[in-house]
């Protein structure tokens, strides 16, 4: 099979990473050259290739500086299976709550949702296909209702007993050319608004809550891909043509997929592709009392190390193994430190990398170097209600300069501050833009120095409000 890793270099995947994240460029390395390494890894002969185990990555870092985004991009750019989660979540075995096993069956899942997608886009245009023809058949039998006009021949047997013998030649061919008629239509979007009544399956899938051996998990059966015992229904809706045409698409596409083939490449893409993103680490670091809400911290540390070494989860979707799965655990490491996680968990997470708080000189690039920065966000917003934002150089200067001080006098949330100032900076214009008549709106530093000026150097408003 066929694993969809892209062919780049480490330097074209900190390049691509690049896009998105300013600075960090140890951890970007790192998990650059782990990337390249399952490549490599799949280019052996599979013989040799169990042999070759991922080197996990612990991110150190304060938050807000990119730990999260690295490893989000990172799986978009492989196309891989990536799930985040929190260590705190997890409990020891033998206290209700998750188990460390439900981050695999988590990836599982989302392995799943990935392939299915993949395989419903390579069928899209048959899919798309089959729902006009269906939308056509059911657009044409209104109209026959409505101007009936093509009367079926009748004949009698012996008995004079009237049966049917079909319709005649050219009321075929006069049905053909209004099909036709109609499907030119359909893709002239001249029918959009017309209301069809369709079928639809409706599942009774309700989630619900279950204790297991490894706690309480939240489980929902998936009619999608399995037998389930909650029968589906079909409920008759009134919907436009174009709702229609989105449902029946889908509807179509998901006739065409072998769920079994998913299920098992989903299964061999999450153990061969998976990451997870265990994020929070340094809060289960500290050494454990023996008593209150930390009693479980150093158990979840246990659990996690057959996990990360390597075992088998059983998945609804099949057993699945973690041996070759990436796991890249961060954390602040403010009160605790990395030599504080137990010895064995410390030894499965070989790679370690710093990464630096954010300074004003960062700040400023991001506000408009990365693909998605803020203010290109913003402008892009408020594009959609016919209002044009533009910052000038010394306004973002400011901005930069202002999150900086906040971040220094308040607690350093780093990049997520710059998300605060703004909210704050264009508050009015985002509540009134649909009714101002300005449409054409400049910050400079002077706009960002009345509106922020005051609040920015009152510690205590600060606090609060930043």
């Amino acid at each position: 099979m066929s694993l969809p890793i892209e062919e780049l270099t480490p330097r074209q995947i900190v390049s691509e990473l690049n896009r998105y994240i300013v600075g960090q460029d140890n951890a970007k390395r790192a998990v650059a050259v782990a990337l390249r390494n399952r490549y490599r890894r799949l280019k052996l002969p599979a013989s040799e290739r169990d042999d070759i185990l991922p080197k996990n990555i612990l991110m150190i870092g304060p938050t807000g500086v990119g730990k999260t985004e690295i490893a989000r991009r990172l799986a978009q750019l492989a196309r891989a299976p990536f799930i985040k989660v929190e260590a705190t979540k997890f409990t020891e075995v033998g206290y209700v709550g998750r188990d460390v096993e439900s981050m695999i069956r988590d990836l599982a899942a989302s392995s799943v949702r990935l392939v299915e997608r993949e395989k419903m886009e390579e069928v899209w245009p048959e899919a798309e296909r089959r729902a006009i023809e269906r939308i056509v058949e059911m657009i044409d039998e209104e109209i026959q209702r409505i101007e009936p006009d093509d009367e079926p021949d009748a004949s009698e047997d012996e008995d004079g007993t009237p049966f049917f013998t079909g319709f005649r030649h050219e009321d075929l061919v006069k049905r053909a050319e209004r099909r036709s008629r109609i499907e030119r239509e359909l893709l002239e979007d001249l029918h959009d608004d017309r209301i069809l009544e369709i079928y639809v399956e409706e599942s009774s899938n309700p989630f619900f809550q279950v204790f297991t051996p490894g706690g309480m998990e939240e489980m929902g059966i998936d009619t999608n891909q399995l037998a389930s015992p909650f029968p589906s229904k079909h409920v008759a809706r009134k919907i436009t043509v174009r709702e229609a045409r989105e449902s029946l698409i889908d509807d179509e596409a998901r006739k065409m997929i072998d769920k079994a083939s998913i299920q098992r490449e989903a299964i061999t893409r999450a153990e061969q592709t998976g990451i997870i993103f265990l994020d929070e680490l340094d809060k289960v670091a500290g050494k454990s009392g023996g008593s209150g809400p930390d009693v479980s911290r150093e158990g979840v540390q246990r659990d996690l190390l057959p996990i990360i070494e390597g075992s088998t989860v059983a998945t609804k979707f099949g057993p699945c193994r973690t041996d070759h799965i990436l796991f890249i655990a961060a954390g602040a490491f403010h009160i605790s430190k990395p030599s504080d996680l137990i010895p064995e968990l410390q030894g499965r997470l070989p790679i370690r990398v710093q990464l630096d708080s954010l300074n004003e000189s960062d700040f400023r690039r991001i506000l408009f170097e990365p693909k998605n920065a803020l203010t290109r966000q913003y402008t892009r917003l408020l594009e959609m209600e016919g209002v044009q934002i533009s910052f000038t150089s010394d306004a973002l200067d400011t901005i930069a300069r202002y999150a900086t001080e906040v971040n220094s006098k308040t607690e350093n949330i780093g990049a997520r501050r710059l998300h605060t100032i703004m909210e704050r900076l264009l508050e009015d214009v985002l509540f009134e833009a649909p009714e101002i008549d300005r449409k054409e709106i400049r910050y400079t530093a002077a706009t960002v120095e009345q509106r922020l000026g005051k609040l920015v150097h009152d510690v205590t408003s600060s606090n609060v409000v930043l």
